[in-house]
């Protein structure tokens, strides 16, 4: 658990070099090969025209079909985000990670809504149950104007030997150059949720 917080340790407790490491160290320990990030992926297709994209991945020693239920109940509403709830509450996402599967967020649909905040939510834009979920943000944002940007977040379980490789692939069209400097601005926080957020899926399968 330790090994687990100190990126965010390095975020919140340092600065310039301090943080920049702490992200380093993160996206290092969840880096998808360069195959994997060459890969076409599901949900590639929901926005064809992004211009900005990450992979991560993390290898999980349980079978697919035991990873697969913790993907499906992926949401605020839901199990959460297996990551740092205690800093995502801070924002007011008031999340409880689960630790157990509950059988009745494992019913996945095409156009559900994907919460991450209970003001903000993605929708379901893919289902393969048992392989891969994506979710993308509304053309309209919350405060019914358009989105600065467009964004895809693919999560795909794929079989290696007798375990799992998790993949999660964020694509990105800014819409301007607001956009732009938002994304750019976010990725090192993303990048240590999703640090966080891997390991919790890791550690829970």
């Amino acid at each position: 658990m330790r090994r687990r917080v100190l990126p965010v340790i390095g975020l919140l407790a340092g600065s310039g070099a301090t943080a920049a490491a702490a992200v380093r160290r993160a996206r290092a320990e969840i880096a998808a090969s360069a195959t994997e990030q060459a890969a076409s992926l599901p949900g590639d297709d929901v926005l064809p025209e992004a211009t900005m994209h990450r992979t991560y991945a993390v290898s999980i020693a349980a079978a697919p079909a035991a990873v697969w239920p913790w993907i499906a109940q992926l949401g605020q509403e839901r199990g959460g985000f297996y990551t740092y709830a205690a800093l995502e509450n801070l924002a007011g996402c008031r999340i409880t990670n689960a630790d157990t599967i509950v059988p009745e967020w494992q019913d996945v649909r095409l156009g559900d809504s994907f919460r991450l905040h209970p003001d903000m939510a993605l929708l379901i834009a893919r289902v393969e149950p048992g392989h891969a979920l994506v979710a993308r943000t509304p053309t309209i944002g919350p405060d019914g104007k358009p989105m600065d940007f467009q964004f895809s977040w693919a999560f795909v379980v794929e079989a290696e030997g007798a375990g799992t490789r998790l993949l999660v692939r964020e694509r990105y069209e800014p819409q301007n150059a607001a956009g732009r400097r938002l994304v750019l601005a976010c990725t090192p926080i993303a990048v240590v949720m999703t640090y966080g957020m891997l390991r919790g899926i890791r550690d829970r399968a």
